[in-house]
């Protein structure tokens, strides 16, 4: 979380994967939880530029800094 709230602070955008491995697929939704804590503790300095996107094993969520 640190080094996300570095890049955007210095302008850049974040991209943050979680990659499940075998049982963990059916937990996906315990992911998208772990990910809105991560939008929340950086909400004063990010701003959600896509929601977490799922495609096979992985879940993507991209933020941006906020202007």
């Amino acid at each position: 979380m640190r080094h996300a709230e570095r890049f955007l602070k210095e302008g850049n955008k974040a991209k943050i994967t979680m990659m499940f491995r075998g049982r963990e697929v059916i937990r996906m939704d315990r992911g998208r939880v772990l990910l809105g804590r991560f939008v929340e503790a950086l909400k004063d300095v990010a701003v959600v530029e896509q929601q977490a996107k799922v495609e096979g094993r992985n879940m993507t969520l991209i933020l941006a800094p906020k202007h």
